[in-house]
């Protein structure tokens, strides 16, 4: 990766400079990030190993969790291990690969959350033709699509953040590189990049957003054509999928969607949504879910009576 600047490194300077609340953050996030992998890679075992999640639905939730756990991956352990750290020291190559992971798994998370509401409005409200439109085929392509237009926004990303020159100071105040702390740090007018980082992430974030609770009020809207029983099933899957939105999108715009300004939530609110969200994603879905909470428990005693058998 070819640098225009004399920068080689970057500080990172964490979410705090006090010796016993790095403590608390390295315990704190080190138990949010081993719960979210254990979590995510549960669901994603789960779904993998059983034959009663092959809808749809599954199949998304499958991609979600797994963007889930990339996206923590991309942020919780340099700041799990820089909390120990004296100086926390990050190249210039690694910090751009940071700024592209980060993009990449948090634009494949919202474009699956789309998807997600797609299965579910159909589920709902195009119930005869549901075997044909969410067929295995069109799902598959459906990913396939995410993943494209994940791989584009992040190249957009990187784009932006490689055209900037940086000649020091390095200090970058916050726990990851993200295009918005790296601005601060160039040696040049960035009005304009302002602009087409505002355009891409901004534009993602609440095009996206709105894509997401129309398709809520429409389906919504909708239940009231059916049966009780039918309605409840219907409204406790879709509140579950609507915290989901608002938990993620809800801290996303908040950073990427106003003027490059430095508030003093800017880290924590980050924080919550790279990392607490993909935390709080499998609770949600398995704690609102008998189906994926019966072929968990199956999971774990197919496990048992294996292991007793050897």
């Amino acid at each position: 990766m070819e640098q225009n600047n004399s920068v080689t490194e970057f500080i990172l300077l964490g979410l705090t400079q006090d010796p016993m609340k790095k403590k608390m953050v390295f315990v704190i996030f080190f138990i949010f990030y081993l719960g979210t992998v254990v979590g995510n890679l549960l669901i994603i075992v789960t779904i993998k190993s059983s034959q009663t999640l092959g809808s749809p639905m599954y199949f998304f939730l499958f991609y979600l969790s797994l963007a889930d756990s990339c996206f923590s991956t991309s942020t919780a352990p340099r700041l799990i291990v820089d909390s120990l750290s004296a100086k926390k020291i990050i190249s210039y190559n690694e910090c751009m690969a940071q700024v592209f992971a980060l993009h990449f798994s948090g634009s494949m998370e919202v474009f699956v959350l789309i998807l997600m509401a797609i299965d579910h409005y159909v589920t709902i409200c195009k119930p005869l033709h549901y075997p044909i439109i969410m067929r295995q085929q069109v799902c598959t392509i459906l990913i396939v699509i995410a993943w494209i237009g994940a791989f584009i926004h992040s190249i957009a990303e990187i784009m932006l953040a490689l055209k900037l020159p940086f000649c020091g100071p390095s200090l970058i105040d916050h726990y990851c590189c993200d295009l918005q702390p790296l601005l601060k740090l160039a040696c040049t007018d960035t009005y304009r990049i302002n602009l087409e980082w505002a355009s891409n992430s901004g534009t993602v974030c609440t095009g996206s957003f709105a894509i997401l609770m129309i398709s809520y009020i429409v389906i919504l809207h909708s239940l009231r054509n059916h049966s009780a029983e039918g309605r409840k099933k219907a409204l406790s899957t879709c509140i579950s999928h609507i915290i989901v939105v608002v938990l993620f999108f809800g801290p996303c715009m908040f950073i990427y969607t106003r003027p490059p300004s430095t508030f003093p939530m800017d880290k924590m609110v980050s924080v919550f949504y790279t990392i607490g969200t993909p935390f709080l994603n499998p609770l949600i879905y398995t704690l609102k879910n008998a189906k994926v909470k019966n072929a968990m428990r199956k999971l774990w005693h197919m496990t048992i009576t294996t292991e007793s058998k050897r």
